[in-house]
């Protein structure tokens, strides 16, 4: 068995030594071989392609991708996804929050028969507000999704080989991993791993990237959003019909008009309101459409140092 590990890197010098030295600790450990890590740098503006650069020219198997500006953290695993050639591949963050360590327990229940195995997160370090926020997330996309994709599970997990290989042919440019890994099927199992606090530096992910991640995961797999604006709309048609009989009720029986200024505009505020916001969400997945039709790839790769004195070669745009 061949093990690679893939992980994407956007400025994280301060983290690269210790992630570099217990991820290699690891592959000591595993038995078969040539194992590999393989580094994907989304863009940094420090030292961490310097860094890794280094460690490559000293062990053959860790592997660079150099991507020719930031596309992301979902581009920059899909690149390192591409570029892994194990039998079996782990994705992890290079923070160090998902430990190297529980790799021995993905690779047990790997060889148990599972062909994907990720990890539930527990014990979050992040502040009480972001653990709030990412519990909503997880439980909204997991209640939309046409599909089932477990709770508190993020990108750190085992996948096998023909697991990789069926993301690797999928078309799409936006992309969801941890969805389109459940949707992938196969054997799956989760195991429970304590998330650690980031071990230095800040995290990348900002509060729109989160929110632009929920939204990606909630509207890649799912049309409910477009069927509650057609159910608001069907019920505001529906209320205006019984408003409708309820003014020529008043008006024929009782013998005035319904009077009621104010309700009218808050009524015709409140429906424009509503109009406004499903636009909106049609925008979404028109944006979606037009993103893909475009068929630009999702990342291009400037350059991949992997030879043992740490030489460059420059592959196509991927």
């Amino acid at each position: 068995m061949r093990l690679s590990v893939a992980v994407p890197l956007y400025n994280e010098e301060a983290n690269v030594p210790e992630l570099l030295r217990r991820v290699a600790a690891v592959l000591d450990a595993v038995p078969g071989g040539p194992h590999e890590l393989v580094c994907v740098d989304d863009g940094s503006s420090d030292r961490t392609v310097e860094l890794v650069s280094a460690a490559a020219a000293a062990d053959p198997r860790i592997t660079l991708v150099v991507l020719s500006r930031n596309f992301g953290h979902q581009a920059a695993l899909s690149a390192a996804l591409q570029h892994a050639t194990g039998d079996v591949v782990v994705m992890m963050d290079g923070d160090l929050q998902d430990p190297p360590e529980a790799i021995p327990r993905l690779l047990e229940q790997y060889h148990r028969g599972y062909d994907v195995v990720y990890v539930t997160r527990v014990q979050r370090k992040e502040p009480w507000h972001l653990r709030l926020a990412y519990r909503l997330a997880y439980r909204l996309i997991a209640r939309l999704s046409s599909i089932d994709v477990p709770v508190d599970a993020g990108d750190f997990s085992l996948m096998s080989r023909r697991v990789v290989d069926v993301l690797n042919g999928l078309p799409e440019r936006q992309r969801y991993l941890r969805g389109l890994r459940s949707w992938a099927g196969f054997r799956q199992t989760g195991i429970e791993v304590e998330r650690d606090a980031r071990r230095a530096g800040t995290s990348k992910y900002t509060f729109s990237k989160l929110l632009q991640l929920a939204i990606d995961g909630m509207l890649t797999f799912s049309a409910v959003p477009l069927r509650a604006a057609a159910a608001t709309g069907a019920l505001a048609v529906v209320a205006s019909l019984l408003f409708a009989a309820y003014s020529v009720y008043v008006r024929l029986v009782v013998g005035h008009s319904p009077e009621g200024f104010t309700a009218l505009i808050v009524a015709l505020t409140f429906l424009s309101g509503v109009q406004l916001l499903f636009l909106g969400v049609i925008g979404e997945y028109l944006g979606r459409i037009f993103n893909e039709v475009k068929d630009r790839p999702a990342y291009v790769v400037e350059r991949v140092v992997r030879s043992p004195d740490g030489s460059s070669v420059r592959p196509p745009v991927s």
